[in-house]
């Protein structure tokens, strides 16, 4: 009886696993900081480490509803608006107390803000009811863009770029730009409470003050952990999640094969509104404030393209929780960098755009390898 040995396998081979691999994007991140913490040492300091967390949590929670989108070969382009609309609807509801020298002329003034707050203000479950309307407005969004897509067979870009235009125009209406601000510190608390916070050498110290505390686990970091679990379930281990990426892989096929293609459109754009509301308490809660404008500028393309650098793909049919989640660390670990470089503004929008640019790239090679093995 004789024993064939086993084939070698060659560099090619091991570099396109290692390309391919789930972790890919967490080893570019460890080797990212491994090349910068030499030239950029406050990359490393736990402030700087609790800063990333605090701006990663809220949005990866956005980004994992753009995966849900992408993963149908889909694009949703109102999420930013959806933030700014939901944060300021939220904001008005429970607000303390209004300055009717800067929000008199808003036309949420007198039926729902008074000098004295918002209808919910100081009321128990207040900041829960106001929460629930929030969502409960995302998911209707949401279903009207689904079913324009689904049932009226319109292309995503254009209905979810009209309701981007449109959304947002009516979030600055509402409050004729201004933000909406004094909220209870139970809704602050959402944004930057702690849950587990640790002292970094001696407690009281000329250069670490008592007050200076690092925080380990918070309030953002439970619900953005939490949600990703939830998708992660629902995207990759529910029949739910199969339709989703059949339908991205081939909406005919899926189709015959007897998948509600309609249905599961739809469905996918509420989840994307509802986490993008989500994102929204975070990023109005940690800000103190509802903004219409909140959601705007470069947030679009930074939920995109740490979803794309993930390596969800760009055409449908490929897509998991846990690219998205290396996919933002990766992001924020990049515009914490260049902010310590600084770099002009128009200079860091030059190198996302380099870096998401790349990604789709990137994007296009793994689909390559992937065919070329498949033959």
């Amino acid at each position: 009886m004789t024993f064939s040995p086993t084939p070698q396998r060659s560099v090619r081979d091991r570099a396109a696993d290692l390309f391919l691999s789930d972790y890919f994007v967490l080893y570019m991140s460890l080797a990212f900081i491994a090349v910068l913490a030499p030239f950029l040492p406050t990359l490393l300091t736990p402030s700087n480490a609790v800063n990333i967390l605090s701006n990663m949590w809220p949005l990866l929670i956005v980004a994992i509803g753009q995966t849900f989108v992408l993963a149908i070969a889909g694009i949703d382009l109102s999420q930013g608006a959806v933030i700014a609309l939901t944060s300021v609807i939220g904001a008005a509801l429970i607000t303390l107390v209004a300055d009717p020298v800067v929000l008199s002329k808003a036309p949420l003034w007198g039926s729902v803000i008074t000098e004295n707050g918002g209808p919910l203000a100081g009321v128990a479950g207040g900041i829960a009811v106001a929460i629930i309307v929030m969502l409960t407005l995302a998911a209707l969004i949401g279903l009207l863009n689904g079913l324009a897509i689904a049932v009226l067979e319109m292309p995503a870009f254009m209905v979810t770029l009209v309701s981007m235009i449109t959304i947002s125009a009516l979030a600055i209406y509402l409050t004729q730009s201004e933000n909406i601000a004094q909220l209870p510190k139970g809704y602050v608390a959402l944004g930057k409470g702690d849950i587990v916070s640790v002292y970094f050498g001696a407690k009281e110290t000329p250069q670490l003050p008592r007050k200076q505390v690092f925080s380990l686990v918070t309030y953002p970091m439970v619900i953005a952990v939490t949600m990703a679990i939830l998708a992660h379930v629902l995207l990759n281990r529910t029949v739910f999640g199969r339709q989703i990426l059949a339908i991205g892989q081939n909406r005919k096929a899926a189709e015959i094969s007897g998948v509600p293609v309609r249905r599961v459109i739809v469905l996918v754009f509420i989840v994307s509104a509802v986490f993008a509301a989500v994102g929204g308490i975070l990023y109005s809660a940690r800000l103190e404030a509802g903004r219409p404008t909140l959601g705007e500028g470069t947030f679009l393309l930074d939920v995109i393209g740490a979803t794309v650098i993930g390596g969800t793909g760009l055409f449908g049919g490929k897509a998991k929780i846990i690219w998205t989640l290396f996919g933002v660390l990766f992001f924020v670990l990049l515009s914490s960098a260049l902010g310590a470089m600084n770099l002009s503004a128009f200079q860091v929008d030059m190198m996302k755009g380099a870096v998401i640019l790349a990604a789709a790239l990137l994007d296009v090679l793994r689909t390559r390898i992937m065919q070329d093995r498949a033959r």
